[in-house]
């Protein structure tokens, strides 16, 4: 059994930088292969290799959560003002790193029922949707150039 990394203090683990702005995020190191990423509002996150065990995020899958996440949030009210605020919606990305290292392609599968409205209202709330993540979504507008993103919307490519 291999012996587990001793984590060291937290407490002193983030170096303060002269350049910290709004926006900035800090990583620091934990243990061997392990970070822990902190914003400004305290909020914290593992980061590892994917050999590790142990609850973490690959860096990989950080970019694919913020993708996800970007985009539900983008699209979150134009949903709520039709669905209504007790809306069910996950949001899940599928992809994985070729041989070259890099995304070369990343699937966002939005998965909320949209069952209740009828064919021409759920066909405009996909397009408003979509339309919403294309201009709110800072992270997909940031990797559009190299990454080909496809987006499904309750089971409908847009």
């Amino acid at each position: 059994m291999a012996e587990q990394p001793i984590e060291q203090s937290l407490e002193h683990a983030h170096a303060v930088s002269e350049r910290i702005a709004p926006g900035s995020v800090s990583v620091a190191r934990i243990a061997p292969r392990r970070y822990q990423g902190l914003n400004e509002r305290g909020a914290t996150v593992t980061i590892g290799g994917e050999e590790l065990e142990g609850e973490h995020f690959t860096p990989g899958e950080l970019l694919k959560i913020a993708l996800v996440g970007c985009a539900g949030l983008s699209a979150d009210t134009v949903a709520a003002r039709r669905l209504g605020d007790d809306f069910a919606m996950t949001i899940w990305a599928h992809g994985r790193s070729n041989e070259e290292n890099r995304y070369a392609r990343i699937d966002e599968e939005i998965l909320v029922d949209l069952s209740v409205l009828d064919p021409e209202d759920r066909d405009k709330l996909i397009h408003i949707m979509d339309k919403a993540i294309e201009r709110g979504c800072t992270v997909a507008r940031s990797i559009e150039d190299s990454v080909e993103l496809r987006t499904t919307i309750d089971g409908v490519e847009v």
